[in-house]
């Protein structure tokens, strides 16, 4: 016990067992360091300088105070995923909407006008209009790919662009140097959610955008087994800002989620591999299908978005939607079908899983805003896991059969 430090004034072995109890003892880390980033599991940090604490409550890059503030596990993740983008800074959250809620309420004020793409996450499309309803926020809704109908759609109280590298669930490919430059040239702000190609198939900063987002809970953690999300910043300035209002709001990550999603970062990039693969042996094959009248894919010729997604994208991702003939039925009958692929939402871990986002992830949408976003009745979205491409190939065509 010599070689630990108590965090009391006190001698540890002159206090009560009780007080023992409460004030545990710590290992000092001297001459060497942990291979991984350990889990600092605490609500708080003790100070010996009241100065130091006041002070450091107000800075985001002061010392370690509260959890909501700050949290050396945390951190680890905020850097390593704004040095995966190339951003200056980042600010973990409890949950993907955690960031986007953080970015969203932090700079959009009653008044305000948000021009957003026409296909977007079920969760942020029903956000924008929690804001347009409680708020009086105005919102413009234009394609991904045409940087002449945001141009005029920006008013003189916009605000922000809000943008999908690759759509939630249709796989549309924003244009992103081309959007970003608008915003840019127009003086606002361009948001990209960047959760589906994550920073290894497309880096948002290096077109232009001023904010990057991801839910964490899917590709970066990839195991399904966290909760979570990240806003990074381009700008140190505009992190600043945000960090300010994102502890008051109380979105900060727990660093226990943090840890795991380090853990699972450190091998995205061989997952990543096998998503695209995977996914491009099933979208190959259910397009030639009978039963299946349109793969909405960025990888194939077919798509929309192929060649800005060649010229934007080093991979295709893992996700994609597909359109049944018969409809509503058909497409629930094929989830009921499914016997390896897993019904059940989210995506980006190594399972295989299956939605229909018309009543699930997109239920909250209108009928037109769903005929907006693309989405049918018959709409199937598949999140390709790892496992063996036959495999999954001999369950969906039986699903189908």
């Amino acid at each position: 016990m010599n070689d630990f430090r108590p965090r009391t004034g006190a001698a540890h072995h002159d206090l009560r067992p009780e007080t023992r109890a409460v004030h545990l003892p710590q290992p000092p880390i001297e001459g060497s360091r942990p291979i991984a980033v350990p889990i600092y599991q605490t609500s708080g940090f003790v100070f010996d300088d009241p100065a130091v604490m006041a002070e450091s409550m107000g800075r985001p890059d002061g010392a370690y105070v509260y959890g909501r503030y700050s949290n050396p596990t945390v951190r680890s993740l905020e850097l390593a995923v704004a040095g995966l983008e190339g951003g200056a800074h980042a600010i973990a959250t409890g949950s993907g909407m955690g960031a986007i809620n953080v970015v969203l309420l932090g700079l959009l004020k009653p008044g305000d006008h948000l021009v957003a793409q026409s296909s977007l996450y079920g969760g942020t499309a029903a956000m924008i209009n929690e804001l347009v309803a409680r708020f009086g926020v105005t919102v413009s809704y234009v394609p991904e790919n045409d940087p002449a109908a945001l141009r005029a759609a920006v008013r003189p109280e916009t605000r922000l662009v809000y943008l999908e590298t690759i759509s939630n669930p249709m796989t549309l490919v924003a244009d992103l140097p081309g959007m970003c430059e608008a915003a840019r040239d127009l003086g606002i702000l361009s948001v990209v959610d960047n959760t589906f190609a994550t920073p290894l198939l497309c880096r948002p900063f290096e077109h232009g955008a001023d904010i990057v987002l991801h839910s964490t809970t899917k590709y970066l953690s990839g195991h399904t087994d966290v909760v979570g999300g990240i806003a990074v910043f381009a700008d140190r300035g505009l992190y600043d800002e945000l960090w300010h209002f994102a502890i008051e709001l109380g979105a900060s990550a727990d660093p226990f989620a943090s840890w795991l999603t380090l853990r699972g970062l450190q091998t995205l990039g061989l997952r990543m591999e096998r998503h695209c693969a995977n996914a491009r042996h099933l979208a190959t094959r259910l397009a030639e299908h009978p039963a299946v009248t349109a793969v909405h894919w960025p990888g194939l010729a077919t798509h929309s978005s192929y060649e800005l997604a060649g010229k934007l994208l080093s991979g295709f991702g893992g996700v994609f939607s597909f359109d049944l003939a018969g409809g509503r039925e058909a497409g629930e009958r094929f989830m009921s079908s499914v016997r390896l692929a897993l019904l059940a939402p989210s995506l980006g871990g190594v399972e295989t899983l299956v939605l229909h986002p018309a009543s699930t992830s997109h239920r909250s949408l209108s009928p037109e805003e769903l005929r907006r976003s693309g989405i049918g009745e018959g709409t199937v979205r598949i999140a390709v896991g790892i496992e063996h491409p036959d495999d999954l190939w001999a369950d969906v065509s039986q699903a189908l059969a």
